[in-house]
């Protein structure tokens, strides 16, 4: 097994020793999903992400890519692609980092100091500078709507067919479909 691929399983296996839910995407280490939960001190706290991880061949000497699968409102995230605009990741990135320091260093950072002079989201970017309370507002909104942790819950593909809903989220009214059943 050559060195980067040795590397990629360590690190992998150190992420999922951390308590990170983990989902592979292939056999090879490379692609998958981690659900991440917002900073407590953030607006996004609350929120849980389903962040989709791809790791290049020249893992770790190149960095990973980054994504947001569910939708979050913030300037360095694109909205629509869900691609992470975060220079320790993209530019700054060394091997002395590893999968570990991605989501309990410099995501969590992204989402508690937004950097609107560098946008992927100008909405967001341009929002955060112009009214500092509508765009706290439309986070949170961003967090109920699309990163409620029920609607994460075990990634989608982990959850078991006899997984069972309790009585009260069957019954739920304001949510018409929960785990993929619609209430009769």
């Amino acid at each position: 097994m050559s060195s980067p691929s040795k590397r990629r399983e360590m690190d992998l296996m150190k992420l999922m020793m951390s308590d990170y839910k983990v989902e592979m995407i292939n056999d090879g280490m490379q692609e998958f999903y981690v659900e991440f939960n917002g900073p407590k001190e953030s607006l996004y706290h609350g929120g849980v992400w389903k962040i989709r991880v791809e790791l290049p061949d020249a893992y770790p000497y190149k960095s990973p890519s980054i994504g947001f699968v569910n939708k979050i409102y913030h300037p360095n995230v694109d909205e629509m692609s869900g691609s992470v605009c975060l220079d320790v990741i993209n530019q700054n990135w060394s091997p002395m980092f590893d999968l570990v320091n991605v989501f309990e260093v410099f995501l969590p950072q992204l989402l508690l100091y937004p950097n609107a002079s560098d946008p992927l989201n100008g909405e967001a970017a341009a929002l955060l500078m112009r009214d500092g309370t509508a765009y706290d507002q439309r986070v949170k909104e961003y967090c109920e709507k699309y990163a409620k942790p029920e609607d994460i819950g075990a990634i989608p593909e982990e959850k078991s067919s006899d997984e069972e809903l309790s009585e009260e989220d069957y019954n739920s009214d304001d949510d018409d479909l929960v785990a993929g059943k619609a209430d009769p």
